[in-house]
């Protein structure tokens, strides 16, 4: 028997799945998953450690998109231009280096959701099939002949939370979703659980790193937005150029 090749799928977040209160400065919500095999895992962790260590040495630190841009939590040192300069220059290089990694996102606006569909679904778990779905038609598009086995891990949320989309994963196994069946999502599926930020997982850590400017970029997509100009090359394109790993609901306002 061919042994299945190793992949995985890093979920985080930007932006909260809530419908009843709207935040007009940031309307909207993203689950973004970063996809790497077993190799480009070991490749991007040795990446992501050498990033640290040039800038804190040996003092534990974790890559936050939001304490980043705010300068607290260890990033003070990016007040001096100088290292942030440097900073955002080493991050850049890991972002952008084609085929490090495949991003597959799903972002919700939420005033022309609830205009279309109202305010009773849930929004983290339809965000949550869409980029399971575009990661299963990436690995049918990678597996060949192995096949592949892909394990999901998402940042903790919450225990209630958390249980909620363990439920959410367990109805895509047996039901399947709109456009995948059981059969196919199960061919993939091996294993889904949860890790905190403390963790310190470098998949984690560059899939919270692409999920603000990937959201940015759907808000206001006509801004300047160099992160995101950078991290492109690594969103989900499927062999006839269409871009899967950019999903967002409703396509049109």
């Amino acid at each position: 028997m061919v042994e299945k090749e190793k992949y995985y799928l890093f979920v985080d977040e930007c932006g909260d799945p809530f419908l009843d209160i709207i935040d007009e400065n940031f309307p909207i919500f993203t689950l973004c998953g970063v996809i790497v095999s077993r190799s480009q895992l070991e490749a991007l962790e040795a990446k992501v450690s050498a990033l640290k260590a040039h800038f804190w040495g040996e003092k534990e630190i974790v890559l936050h998109s939001r304490d980043i841009r705010k300068h607290q939590r260890g990033f003070e040192i990016l007040l001096d231009p100088e290292i942030k300069r440097d900073f955002y220059e080493r991050v850049n290089a890991i972002l952008g280096e084609k085929g490090a990694f495949t991003i597959v996102s799903c972002s919700i606006r939420k005033a022309p959701f609830i205009e279309k569909s109202g305010k009773d679904d849930d929004i983290y778990g339809i965000a949550l099939s869409r980029v399971i779905e575009r990661s299963i038609f990436f690995l049918d598009e990678v597996s060949e002949d192995k096949g592949t086995d892909l394990s999901i891990i998402m940042e903790m949320r919450g225990k209630r939370e958390d249980r909620e989309l363990a439920s959410y994963y367990e109805s895509f196994r047996s039901a399947g979703t709109k456009w995948l069946t059981p059969a196919r999502l199960n061919a993939h599926l091996s294993k889904f659980s949860f890790r905190s930020k403390k963790s310190n997982l470098a998949g984690l850590q560059v899939a919270d790193l692409v999920a603000y400017p990937i959201t940015r970029y759907v808000l206001s997509p006509n801004v300047v937005n160099l992160a995101y100009d950078v991290l492109q090359v690594n969103i989900f394109t499927d062999k006839s150029r269409k871009r899967l790993g950019l999903k967002i609901i409703p396509k049109y306002l």
